[in-house]
Order: C-alpha cells, then sequence, then structure tokens
C-alpha cells in the first residue's frame, strides 16, 4: 500500500477562518482550509506554509499540532496533519499553478455551518474549533 501525507492548515483573523473553494473543472467545487501534500524533503510544518501561500497568497507562521487524521483512498493510506496558524500578512491572490483554486474566502462560523466541504468529517473539526477560539476571542 502507498502512503501519502500532508498538512492543512487552520488560520483564523477576526472570528473568521480561511478557506478556499477548490476542485478541478469538470467537477463540483468544494470548501477546505488550506491543505496539500508533503513534498520530498519537507516538514509537515514547512508544507503547512508552503500549501497556504501556494493556495491563498498568505504567509503564515505553523504553530501547534491540533490533530491528525488518518484515511485510505483505494490502495492509498492518508494522514493529514492539522497546525493552527498565524496570519503574518500577504493579499489573497489565486496562484494555485494547477488552477485547482477558485476562490479564496475568510469564513464565519455560521457561514461554515452551510458551505459544501471537500472533507465533510471536517465540519466538526472545523466547527469546535472556531467556536473554541471565539470564545477567547
Amino acid at each position: 500500500m502507498n502512503e501519502w501525507k500532508g498538512a492543512s492548515a487552520l488560520c483564523m483573523n477576526e472570528g473568521r477562518l480561511l478557506m478556499v473553494l477548490q476542485g478541478k473543472e469538470e467537477e463540483e467545487k468544494r470548501w477546505s482550509v488550506p491543505s496539500g501534500g508533503l513534498e520530498k524533503g519537507e516538514t509537515l510544518r514547512e508544507c503547512c506554509k508552503r500549501e497556504v501561500w501556494e493556495e491563498t497568497g498568505y504567509r503564515v507562521d505553523v504553530g501547534k499540532h491540533l490533530y491528525t487524521k488518518w484515511g485510505c483512498e483505494g490502495k492509498i493510506s492518508t494522514t493529514i496533519h492539522y497546525y493552527e496558524v498565524q496570519l503574518l500578512g500577504g493579499v489573497a491572490t489565486l496562484q494555485d499553478p494547477d488552477q485547482l483554486i477558485h476562490r479564496i474566502e475568510w469564513i464565519s462560523l455560521q457561514e461554515l455551518k452551510a458551505l459544501p466541504l471537500g472533507f465533510p468529517e471536517d465540519q466538526s473539526i472545523l466547527e469546535a474549533y472556531m467556536s473554541k477560539k471565539h470564545n477567547i476571542l
């Protein structure tokens, strides 16, 4: 069985979560937090930082590890690590070389509840994270 590893970023700013609308041209577009696969020679934190930059144009500082999700897609074992990240700067920019990203938005908790997610199993994780962060602010 092949193995795939990746990282996802949970980035809050003014009570909103950074999300991207993604999908291939012929597919229905769905929302997710910035994420992607680990490249050779890269740490998971470096992967997380790079993916946020590539998918959104924002620079971030990668903080604590929040959650790990395991799965299986066909003959590929998947592991994705979720990190809390802090926005450092940048401007929302569609710069995805694969042209899989169609929109970049800061989403409120109420908006999140109504969005079609690329990974529906993340709904409870994202809602819990946003609720916790909102109560801290």
